[in-house]
């Protein structure tokens, strides 16, 4: 049961991502959240560092598509002026929108990784997909209700996981 919530990497932030790994492992798409994995979940726009981050992965060939179980307009109002594919409402982990990201960008499973900052939607989500999975440190350390039940359970998940000997790395 725990597998299913493991990652198949951990990085601190988008920015750890080694991108050039990606392309020599034949990855195409990216499939990421939106809120606290990219930004803060209360911040409206796309920082400098973030822009600079997407024109990298542009020019090295990469989709991205922002799946967020977030609303309409906060998706749109993120992604639309920097022209980025977004799905919004979700509903993570189900993985109906990993699978219409996937198709979106016309890619196989082997083609696509998900990054997110949350185990029990974006990992858990991604994994049940079928596709890698890039668990990363939120940028934000408040989160917004329902993730904040959600982290606590989480918090659980990754005490099993160690205890198991899961993981070798710590949450930060």
């Amino acid at each position: 049961m725990l597998k299913q919530f493991m990652p198949d990497q951990y990085v601190p932030s988008v920015y750890d991502i080694k991108i050039q790994e990606l392309k020599e492992n034949g990855v195409k798409g990216i499939i990421t959240d939106l809120d606290n994995t990219l930004v803060e979940w209360d911040r409206p726009d796309a920082t400098e560092e973030l822009l600079m981050w997407f024109e990298k992965l542009t020019h090295a060939g990469f989709q991205i598509v922002i799946v967020s179980n977030n609303n309409e307009r906060r998706v749109r109002e993120f992604a639309k002026p920097h022209n980025i594919t977004f799905i919004h409402s979700a509903r993570k982990p189900l993985s109906k929108a990993f699978k219409t990201a996937r198709k979106l960008m016309n890619l196989t499973k082997e083609e696509t990784v998900v990054i997110g900052d949350q185990l029990l939607t974006d990992i858990f989500g991604g994994n049940r997909a079928g596709l890698h999975t890039i668990l990363v440190v939120p940028v934000a350390k408040t989160d917004g209700f329902f993730t904040k039940i959600n982290r606590r359970i989480e918090r659980s998940v990754f005490r099993m996981m160690k205890r198991k000997g899961m993981i070798e790395w710590e949450k930060q």
